[in-house]
């Protein structure tokens, strides 16, 4: 099993076979892409699956989701012992992301614990200390 991470959620896939295996309704509920005869769609956005590679995307009920990611042109990075991986947005969204000039929402907690969300101060000048120990 392997903890998967996206930029919305977090949830468990197997791993195995050099990919993240979950049921298409698993898919459909964590990912919000259903697996269709036309292919995986999103609202009214489908994406076909190459005929001469489904084996790589779909085993009985099982959907490889890691290797749909990669065909959406999604980055997916994993740890080296293969238990947490992430399914990150593609270039195009990163990019409109920060032509946009906003910050994505988060929230952290102050030192008395109280949680404070960047919404919270929109049209307030913020400043964000930061620190890590690598």
């Amino acid at each position: 099993m392997a903890t998967v991470l996206t930029n919305t959620s977090q949830f468990e896939c197997d791993e195995s076979e050099g990919g993240l295996w979950m049921s298409a309704q698993e898919m459909a509920s964590q990912l919000d892409w259903e697996l269709k005869p036309e292919g995986f769609c999103q609202g009214d956005t489908c994406v076909p699956v190459p005929p001469d590679r489904i084996h790589e995307f779909i085993r009985d009920d099982q959907v490889n989701v890691s290797a749909f990611w990669q065909h959406l042109g999604r980055p997916v990075a994993s740890s080296t012992s293969s238990d947490v991986a992430v399914l990150g947005e593609s270039a195009t969204e990163r990019n409109d992301a920060l032509l946009s000039l906003e910050a994505p929402d988060f929230t952290l907690p102050d030192f008395n614990g109280k949680l404070h969300s960047l919404t919270d101060f929109r049209r307030q000048r913020v400043l964000l200390i930061t620190w890590a120990s690598w």
